[in-house]
């Protein structure tokens, strides 16, 4: 581990808690509109598509208007909730503009980054949207602590297509050799980058994962131990 200069972050569901800011997201939208809809209940349902859906927007089977209105359709059809297709339209808006305005990260993240950024230097590699990533790391206080920011609209590819991390690699100015990769996406984040010829490592937050062979941990602040 003496070689590693370079640390490479994923953004959603590794240092930035996805599923709690949806939350505040969705609950604010559907206490303006939609006042009947639980919105736990709502969450539940819509994480598991919203991964789905999100896994075939990786491998360009969907695009992203179609990632943004399946991921709500389908969440809708299975609580049987009539609603236009235009109401939809506006929840998809309103969700990605009030989803960065929460900062709920997740446990020891920015105890892991005070720690990390005066060793390494520290990076992101996102497959999430540019203007929407750059205002979650903003408002949630961490933007500071990255050197580079890769997102798959700067790179033209995503995870798990080894492009992105040679895009990012590039702008960091390293190597594949000097580089490791944090990702809580087993095909996007860990595969992809051992595939690349780059060290990895899975947080794996609910212990869910049983694939062997794969380095990971279950808390952001074990990294301290391995790094």
């Amino acid at each position: 581990m003496n070689t590693i200069t370079d640390i490479f972050f994923d953004l959603d569901h590794t240092l930035w808690d996805f599923d709690k800011n949806s939350v505040l997201a969705f609950d604010k939208i559907f206490k303006a509109n939609h006042p009947t809809i639980d919105t736990n209940q709502f969450v539940e349902i819509y994480a598991p598509i919203n991964q789905a859906c999100w896994k075939l927007y990786q491998v360009d089977k969907i695009t992203h208007d179609e990632l943004r209105y399946q991921r709500l359709k389908q969440t809708f059809d299975i609580l049987n909730y009539s609603i236009s297709d235009d109401e939809i339209d506006q929840i998809s808006i309103d969700y990605i503009e009030f989803l960065p305005d929460n900062n709920l990260l997740f446990d020891g993240a920015k105890e892991l980054l005070d720690y990390l950024f005066p060793k390494y230097n520290l990076h992101i590699i996102t497959n999430g949207f540019a203007e929407v990533q750059n205002r979650k790391l903003k408002n949630s206080g961490i933007e500071s602590y990255f050197k580079t920011i890769t997102d798959s609209e700067k790179a033209g590819v995503k995870k798990p297509h080894p492009n992105i991390f040679e895009f990012a690699l590039s702008l960091a100015n390293t190597n594949k050799e000097n580089a490791i990769m944090i990702g809580d996406c087993i095909e996007a984040d860990v595969k992809g980058a051992i595939d690349f010829g780059m060290r990895a490592i899975l947080f794996d937050e609910k212990n869910n994962n049983t694939f062997k062979d794969v380095e990971k941990i279950n808390h952001l602040l074990e990294l301290k131990k391995i790094v």
